[in-house]
């Protein structure tokens, strides 16, 4: 069984007079691929941030769910991985290196690694840099070995903040690859990304600005519901834009 259920309801926080998120209610379940979409300012890594209890919220409540048991953050957090806007990898270490450091981090059995490692390496096409510090790289290259990282411990839910941000069109086609790789396997993904093209690669999408979800539900039907052909459409109709 792999039902994971995340419930945010009435979320606020506020930063020395800036409200961030103003009351935000989201349900995230397995086997989808969330987009939460929206410029710069909109409060994306806040509610990340929340999410995976690095800071206190002012106000709401966050609810976690393992098969149908509600479960507190301690015992779900072991299920989720992480991969943050900013870099989060050594520079000095090599593509193998990072992938037998998280092996070890996340006390993987041997055969399950090599198995695991062996399936990424094909789908990333690292193979061939094992040898390569992460700090050589490209910016496509980086993102993918992040990802990969995350994916050793085969997690239930993936929160990524902006992972295709900065990577060129090859890399970003690759990248999605690797999502819906993932999602074969029932694990519930959650992106933000502030490209809005993005948006409808996704199963569902969370629309937010100035720290409001404006609306929820399939690209598709969000497109149809405001009358718009694109996303970037949708933003510019309501004035969004950099915060």
């Amino acid at each position: 069984m792999n039902d994971v259920h995340i419930r945010i309801s009435d979320v606020s926080k506020h930063f020395k007079g800036v409200t961030a998120l103003d009351g935000v209610s989201i349900d995230f379940h397995a086997g989808n691929l969330y987009g939460v979409i929206g410029p710069a300012g909109a409060g994306k890594t806040t509610l990340f941030r929340l999410m995976l209890n690095l800071m206190r919220r002012d106000g709401g409540t966050i609810d976690y769910h393992l098969d149908g048991v509600s479960v507190p953050f301690q015992d779900f957090r072991h299920h989720i991985a992480y991969m943050p806007q900013s870099q989060s990898l050594y520079g000095d270490l090599s593509v193998g290196e990072h992938l037998d450091f998280f092996r070890k981090l996340y006390g993987i059995n041997p055969a399950d690694y090599r198995r695991r490692c062996d399936e990424l390496l094909q789908l990333t096409r690292l193979d061939k840099f094992l040898g390569m510090p992460a700090g050589n790289l490209s910016g496509g290259m980086y993102k993918k070995l992040g990802l990969m990282c995350a994916l050793l411990r085969s997690p239930r839910v993936m929160l990524l903040d902006e992972p295709t941000n900065g990577v060129d069109p090859i890399s970003r086609r690759e990248f999605w690859n690797l999502l819906h790789e993932s999602l074969s396997r029932g694990i519930m993904v959650i992106m933000s990304t502030a490209y809005m093209d993005e948006a409808e690669r996704c199963s569902s999408v969370v629309l937010m600005e100035r720290g409001h979800v404006l609306d929820t539900g399939e690209p598709r039907d969000l497109l149809h519901r405001a009358q718009v052909d694109t996303f970037d459409d949708f933003f510019i109709t309501r004035g969004g834009g950099d915060q």
